[in-house]
C-alpha cells in the first residue's frame, strides 16, 4: 500500500473503530460482531507498523497498552479535586438541605447520582484530542496515569468536538472483571483483590500498561472542572453535555426538588444496588444551578453544595470464634474464620475469608480475638485486623494441620508457595471442585453435566472421583432430580464420546499443577501415551520446550502419587483414551510437505477449518504460522475478505493460496 492510500486507510479505520468501540462501549448497543471490530483493528495495526509516524496519540490502536514506564510523573491539578463530606442518615441529608436553603433560599433542586466505588480521576482534552490523565492524589497533585488511562475503552481519545476541557469522572472495575481476575489470581497462587475498588487503583497504577488494558475497566464521567465558554449553567446540563462529546455518563442519575424526593431516592438504592454489574457505596446530592453552587462555595477540603450520602458501614467489630479449613479444586488449603454474626453491608455475615497461614500470622490472629470485618457489596467478607487490646487471655493460637481435612493425606508446601495443598488425587473436596472442571468445553467437554447435576451425583454417593462417571448407569441417572430419559440419553452419549478423546484432553482435566491446555497438548505430543509420561523424569520433561521446571516438578509429584496409578488403571479399563490422537509436529527436515521449513501468514475469513485448526495442520508438517507479513514470509493463505496483509504479500510478491489449494496440499 502506498503512503497517500495509507493515509486515507489508516483515517476510514480511525472513524470505524471509534464509531464502533463508542456504540458498544458508551451505548451498550453494538451495530458490528467483535470479530468485524478485531479485523479492522488487525488491518489498522499492520499499517501503522509499516507507515509508523501514522500512529497519532488518538489512535484506536493505542489501548492496548505500550512501553512499560519507569515511574510516575506528579501532576498539578489546574483547579483543586476537592472530596465530599458525608451523610450517614436521614438527619445528615435535611440539616444539608437546611444549610442549602439558608443560603440561596427555596428555588433550587437537587442532581442525585450514585456514588461510584472506584478511583476518581481528570481527563484533559486539547481542541477535542485526549492529552493527559490524572488521579486525585491529595487533591492538588495527582500521577500521569495517561497510558493507563487510554486502555479504558469508554474514554474517548478524541471528542466529537474540538473543545479544550478538564473532565472528571470515577474509574471503576466492574463486577464480573473483577471477579475473572480474582479467579486467575488464584489460580495463580496470588493474592486476591479485597474489592473492586482496590482492584481498579492497582490496575491504573501498573507502570505496565498492558496490565490496565487487560482487565477491563469502564469508566462514569460527572463533572467538568473548568465550565469556561460551554454555556452550561446547571449540573444537569454539564452531563448532558459530556454525552454529547462522546463520553460515558451515569445513566442511573434523578433531579429532585426537595429533600423528601432525594431521601427516596437514597431509600430506593439501598436495595436495588447489589442487583448493579458494578460497585456504588453511596448516593452523590449536589444543587444543580452552577451559580447557586458558585454561592453556596467550598471549605478547604470540600463545596457546600453537594454531599455524599455513605451506605450502611461495610466494616464491624465480632467475634471470631473458630477457624475452618476448606480444600480447594487445586488442593490448597485455606483457613476461613467462624464469626459471631453480624449485620454489615446491608446483609449477615457468618464467615470471612483469612487466604492462607502467613495472613493469620501477619495479623496475629487468634480464635476467640474480637475482630474487624470488612464487606462491600457481594465480595467475600474478610478480616482486616485484630483489636489486640479487647483481648481476655483466653484466646487460642491457630496451627495449620499436617493432614488434610478431608481425606487425611499429609499436607505439602511446594518450593516457592505460601499455601499448603492436599496432592490426593481421590480428595473428595478436590473432586467435587474439579469435576466440574474435568467435565469443562475445553478438557472432556461433556454436554449435561453442569454444577447442579454434579452437586446431585456426589450428594447421591453415585461418584467419588472422575472415574466414576463412567461407570453411571440410565437408572442411576433417571433417579436425579429434573433428569428425564431424553437428558439422560443425552449425558451417556456424551459421557461414552468423551472416552475417546485425545490424551491432552484427558491430561488438561485432571487438573495438574501448572498444566494448562497449550502444556497438557504439549506434553501428550512429546510423550504419546500417560504411561510413559506417568514415567518420566523431572529431566526429561524439562528438556521439553516451555515445559519449566516448576511445571515439570508438578508433573513429577502428580505421578508419584500412588492414588493417581490407582485413577489411571481405573480410566483404562473403563474404555477412556489414553494415547495423543492429533497430528505430530515435525522439524522441516523430516517433512516432505510442501510446508515444511516455511513462514505462512493466515488472513480472511476460512470456510472449512478455523484459523487454530489450520495452523495447527500447517505446523504438524513442518511449516511456521505467523500473525504478520513481511519479507521472510513464503507464503499467505487467504479467505473471504482478506485486508492489507493480502495487499502487502502482493506488493512484497510472495506467493498466494486461497483456502482450497491449502486443502489440497495439506491432504496429500
Amino acid at each position: 500500500m502506498d503512503r497517500p492510500s495509507a493515509e486515507k486507510q489508516v483515517k476510514e479505520l480511525h472513524n470505524l473503530l471509534n464509531q464502533y468501540n463508542y456504540e458498544y462501549h458508551v451505548l451498550d448497543k453494538p451495530s458490528v460482531p467483535d470479530a468485524e471490530y478485531d479485523r479492522l483493528m488487525r488491518e489498522l495495526l499492520e499499517i501503522e507498523e509499516e507507515y509508523p509516524d501514522l500512529k497519532t496519540p488518538d489512535s484506536p490502536s493505542q489501548r492496548v497498552g505500550g512501553t512499560v514506564l519507569d515511574f510516575f510523573q506528579k501532576v498539578e491539578h489546574r483547579s483543586p479535586m476537592l472530596s465530599l463530606g458525608n451523610a450517614f442518615n436521614e438527619d445528615d441529608l435535611r440539616d444539608f438541605d437546611r444549610k442549602v436553603r439558608q443560603a440561596v433560599g427555596e428555588d433550587f433542586s437537587y442532581v442525585c447520582e450514585l456514588k461510584i466505588d472506584g478511583l476518581a480521576v481528570s481527563l484533559r482534552y486539547e481542541d477535542g484530542l485526549f492529552v493527559q490523565g490524572a488521579t486525585r492524589g491529595d487533591g492538588t497533585i495527582g500521577e500521569d496515569i495517561t497510558v493507563n488511562l487510554k486502555t479504558i475503552r469508554s474514554i474517548p481519545l478524541r471528542l466529537n468536538e474540538q473543545v479544550s476541557i478538564e473532565a472528571r469522572g470515577e474509574a471503576f472495575m466492574p463486577k464480573k472483571s473483577f471477579e475473572k481476575l480474582n479467579e486467575v489470581r488464584l489460580d495463580k497462587e496470588e493474592e486476591p483483590f479485597a474489592n473492586p475498588r482496590n482492584a481498579a487503583a492497582g490496575s491504573l497504577r501498573q507502570l505496565d500498561p498492558r496490565i490496565a488494558a487487560s482487565r477491563n475497566l469502564d469508566i462514569f464521567l460527572y463533572a467538568i472542572a473548568d465550565i469556561g465558554e460551554t454555556g452550561v449553567s446547571s449540573h444537569s446540563e454539564g452531563l448532558d453535555f459530556l454525552e454529547r462529546l462522546g463520553f460515558k455518563t451515569n445513566k442511573e442519575r434523578k433531579t429532585c426538588a426537595t429533600i423528601d424526593e432525594v431521601i427516596q431516592f437514597v431509600e430506593g438504592w439501598v436495595d436495588k444496588r447489589p442487583n448493579l454489574p458494578y460497585e456504588i457505596d453511596g448516593i452523590v446530592v449536589k444543587v444543580d444551578s452552577l451559580q447557586q453552587q458558585q454561592e453556596l462555595g467550598t471549605t478547604a477540603k470540600s463545596p457546600r453544595w453537594a454531599i455524599a450520602y455513605k451506605f450502611p458501614a461495610e466494616e464491624v467489630v465480632t467475634k471470631l470464634k473458630d477457624i475452618e479449613l476448606n480444600v480447594g479444586r487445586t488442593g490448597v488449603i485455606t483457613p476461613t474464620a467462624v464469626l459471631e454474626p453480624v449485620k454489615v453491608a446491608g446483609t449477615t455475615v457468618q464467615r470471612a475469608s483469612l487466604h492462607n497461614e502467613d495472613l493469620i500470622r501477619e495479623k496475629d490472629i487468634k480464635i476467640g480475638d474480637s475482630v474487624v470485618v470488612k464487606k462491600a457489596g457481594d465480595i467475600i467478607p474478610e478480616v482486616v485486623n485484630v483489636l489486640v487490646e479487647q483481648r481476655t487471655g483466653e484466646e487460642k493460637e491457630f496451627s495449620m494441620p499436617t493432614h488434610c481435612p478431608e481425606c487425611e493425606s499429609e499436607l505439602v508446601r511446594l518450593e516457592g508457595e505460601v499455601a499448603l495443598r492436599c496432592i490426593n488425587p481421590k480428595c473428595p473436596a478436590q473432586i467435587r471442585e474439579g469435576f466440574i472442571h474435568f467435565v469443562s468445553r475445553n478438557a472432556m467437554n461433556i454436554d449435561g453435566l453442569g454444577e447442579k447435576v454434579v452437586t446431585q451425583l456426589f450428594k447421591e454417593k453415585l461418584i467419588v472421583d472422575v472415574a466414576d462417571l463412567y461407570k453411571l448407569s440410565k437408572e442411576q441417572l433417571l433417579g436425579l432430580e429434573r433428569m428425564g430419559e431424553k437428558s439422560v440419553t443425552n449425558l451417556l452419549k456424551a459421557i461414552e464420546d468423551s472416552k475417546k478423546n485425545s490424551l491432552e484432553k484427558l491430561l488438561f482435566g485432571l487438573g495438574i499443577r501448572h498444566v494448562g491446555a497449550k502444556a497438557a497438548k504439549t506434553l501428550a505430543q512429546h510423550f504419546d501415551t500417560m504411561d510413559k509420561l506417568a514415567s518420566a523424569s523431572l529431566e526429561e520433561l524439562t528438556a521439553i520446550n516451555e515445559i519449566g521446571e516448576k511445571m515439570a516438578d508438578s508433573v513429577v509429584s502428580y505421578f508419584e502419587n500412588e492414588e493417581v496409578h490407582e485413577l489411571m488403571e481405573e480410566l483404562k479399563e473403563s474404555g477412556v483414551n489414553m494415547e495423543y490422537k492429533g497430528p505430530k509436529p515435525v522439524s522441516a527436515e523430516e517433512s516432505d510437505s510442501v510446508f515444511a521449513g516455511k513462514t505462512v501468514v493466515l488472513t480472511g475469513k476460512l470456510e472449512k477449518l478455523t484459523r487454530n485448526e489450520a495452523k495447527e495442520k500447517i505446523e504438524g508438517l513442518g511449516g511456521k504460522v505467523t500473525g504478520s507479513v513481511s519479507k521472510s514470509t513464503d507464503l499467505l493463505i487467504a479467505g473471504e475478505d482478506a485486508g492489507s496483509k493480502l495487499t502487502k504479500a502482493q506488493d512484497l510478491g510472495i506467493e498466494i493460496w486461497d483456502e482450497e489449494k491449502m486443502l489440497d496440499e495439506l491432504n496429500r
